[in-house]
């Protein structure tokens, strides 16, 4: 069950509420007006209350929140898009979706991680879990990017890359560690985004950029908190303890140099103003890109390269008792 959506139930019921008195207001001569104003401070006080200061389990809910903005509102709300298919291989996988686009009148190469809305979509988008077609489309779309020295853009919102025998034996892996390499020496500035669920190698394969830009209630981690609990003690139901522990929230990660920069989400999530967020996240790769595009090609890589490099790095402290 998800969190978010029984945490929410108090506030929807509320709100439901004004909206009946409002229609009321319109059709009846009673004036309601100061029974709405008490009911609208009633519920800022309540969303400030559920969604002020909430846990790593529940910011997990908020990323996977049915109505989050995907990669396509994103995508789409980029001028002249035109979708590219296929791996040249295999087929086409619905779960990634690519092309080119412009942003701002620059011409730039997209790449996104698409869920789907409900069942059906959901179905053929394979729950946003790309196959290995669909990580070889991306490389296509990052050659090409290349090769017309475009900007790359992409949209994470994956639970982790398609675990299926299928996937296996077309080569999952090699997939996903061929997009690293790709993306890791891709000689054209790359801008990431992180926007809903960022799980496991599934997002680190199109995650390796010069400048990652993270939703505020978005999550990043190197496995969600249901498989990473199922690997450390053997009981799925102690996900709760291992979001705590992953330290996977966008506040975390700055803190740890992985991503740099945060986009502010409004109280109660992405889906409470989906046109601000993707208007704010569009506008933060335009205002990255236009930095990145001043470097030059092999500062660029380099920079990117020592960003990487520098994740993880840690002091060794060797205690001398000889010293003493």
């Amino acid at each position: 069950m998800n969190v978010i959506v029984e945490l929410e139930k108090p506030l929807l019921e509320l709100e439901a509420k004004i909206a009946g008195l409002k229609k009321l207001n319109e059709t009846q001569r009673v004036d309601f007006s100061a029974e709405i104003a008490a009911l609208e401070e009633k519920a800022r006080q309540l969303k400030f209350e559920i969604f002020g200061n909430l846990t790593p389990w529940q910011r997990v809910h908020l990323a996977r929140h049915p109505k989050r903005p995907l990669a396509l509102d994103y995508i789409t709300a980029l001028d002249g898009f035109t979708e590219l298919h296929g791996d040249r291989t295999f087929r086409d996988d619905p779960a990634v979706v690519a092309g080119y686009a412009y942003l701002n009148d620059l011409p730039i190469f997209v790449i996104g991680e698409q869920k789907g809305r409900d069942t059906k979509d959901n179905l053929y988008r394979n729950f946003g879990m790309p196959h290995p077609e669909g990580y070889r489309k991306a490389q296509r779309i990052m050659r090409l990017a290349e090769k017309f020295k475009r900007p790359l853009v992409t949209f994470i919102d994956t639970p982790g890359a398609y675990p299926g025998i299928g996937a296996e034996e077309r080569g999952q892996s090699e997939a996903i560690a061929t997009s690293l390499k790709t993306l890791a020496g891709l000689r054209t500035p790359v801008v990431i985004n992180i926007t809903g669920e960022g799980g496991s190698g599934g997002a680190l394969a199109i995650g390796i950029g010069d400048h990652i830009i993270m939703l505020q209630h978005s999550i990043y981690s190197v496995a969600s908190p249901e498989a990473a609990a199922s690997i450390l003690w053997r009981d799925a139901t102690r996900a709760e303890e291992a979001a705590q522990r992953l330290r996977l929230t966008s506040d975390e990660l700055f803190e740890f140099g992985i991503i740099d920069e945060i986009i502010r989400e409004p109280l109660g999530g992405a889906h409470q103003d989906p046109e601000r967020i993707i208007h704010d996240t569009l506008a933060a790769d335009h205002q990255a890109l236009t930095r990145l595009r001043q470097l030059g090609t092999d500062e660029l890589v380099d920079r990117r390269y020592e960003k990487f490099r520098r994740i993880g790095a840690h002091v060794e402290l060797v205690h001398d008792s000889a010293a003493r």
